[in-house]
């Protein structure tokens, strides 16, 4: 176990038992920064002593106790730690610490995000984003079933894996301890998707991550999420009082389902019941065999053009791509 008390010289945080105590930065191969955020960067590396490829996310620890977030980057590791076992979410191979940092040692999901694809196609027939929703529904289900609100699904924390399926991944908003009975209050997520009992400050459950669902449906389905507007002001007033409005080029049980997760009263938002099982039996996804979407049985309806690792770019060389939403920032208070 790595663990120290907080030293306000050194900085050296303590930030929980580590899966693997003897790893060491050494242990790897640091090829390329594939992502950077807030409090570090994640690397493609290449593991010495079996030349496996990973996505080892470092954060400074200076950083995290400046701004004192430590609580969502142990939320982000005890998410992890819980949930290696679901097809549909990134796995936590192990985590270590050095006076300076905190390594987390992830699998590395090579097809892209769902952001880069859906910027690329503008929006994806029915049958692919149901197919997307059903694997991303069924993640969500699962962290419910651990008691955990996701609290921050978007295109961008959605990864394809070289196959062609979701992998959910960046858990630092999660909030643990919420079952269906329980409530937060904590004003946390991504403009173009907070539920409107998160705008107006109001207690919330786990509903609000079927909101994002239908959120998340909708911008494949037309391209924008369903109450987008540059100017922030409007779309918090349409989030909360403009009705869905209806739009051609969906079916009857898409709209249906959108209906249903786009309900602005989370006490009667499709879910707010029975959870996962309200969602997995609607009409829309009657094709589904959820038994065999859970083994991937089913075969993706996209297969990402995977780009050699030797020939990966750096994400800080494609920060055009990267930035076509400026105004999708994070918030929590």
């Amino acid at each position: 176990m790595l663990s120290s008390p907080v030293n306000s010289t050194s900085r050296n945080i303590n930030l929980g038992p580590s899966g693997n105590p003897h790893a060491k930065p050494t242990d790897f191969d640091f090829l390329k920064v594939i992502g950077k955020g807030s409090f570090g960067k994640v690397f493609l590396a290449k593991r010495r002593h079996d030349e496996k490829y990973y996505a080892v996310k470092v954060l400074q620890k200076k950083v995290i106790l400046n701004r004192k977030e430590q609580k969502h980057i142990m939320a982000e590791r005890n998410v992890l730690l819980k949930n290696v076992k679901h097809p549909f979410l990134v796995g936590l191979h192990y985590s270590f610490q050095t006076k300076d940092k905190l390594y987390f040692v992830l699998d590395f999901v090579n097809g892209g995000e769902l952001f880069f694809h859906l910027q690329k196609e503008r929006t994806f027939p029915e049958p692919r984003a149901k197919f997307y929703i059903a694997e991303m529904a069924s993640a969500l289900g699962y962290l419910h079933s651990l008691n955990i609100v996701y609290r921050d699904l978007k295109p961008e924390n959605i990864l394809l894996d070289h196959e062609g399926h979701i992998i959910l991944t960046d858990f630092g908003l999660c909030k643990e301890g919420i079952s269906q009975t329980d409530t937060t209050n904590t004003f946390c997520g991504t403009p173009e998707y907070l539920a409107p009992e998160v705008l107006r400050k109001q207690p919330y459950d786990n509903t609000v991550d079927w909101w994002c669902l239908g959120s998340v449906l909708y911008e494949m389905l037309f391209g924008l999420p369903p109450f987008y507007s540059r100017d922030t002001h409007e779309m918090y007033d349409n989030i909360l009082h403009k009705p869905l409005a209806l739009r051609p080029g969906a079916s009857s049980t898409a709209w249906s389902l959108l209906q249903g997760l786009l309900e602005k009263d989370g006490q009667h938002r499709l879910g707010s019941r029975d959870d996962f099982v309200s969602i997995r039996a609607h009409s829309f996804f009657s094709s589904i065999n959820w038994d065999d979407l859970v083994q991937k049985k089913i075969p993706p309806p996209f297969t990402p053009r995977v780009v050699s690792i030797c020939f990966l770019p750096s994400k800080q060389k494609n920060q055009k791509k990267l930035n076509i939403l400026q105004s999708r920032v994070l918030l929590c208070a």
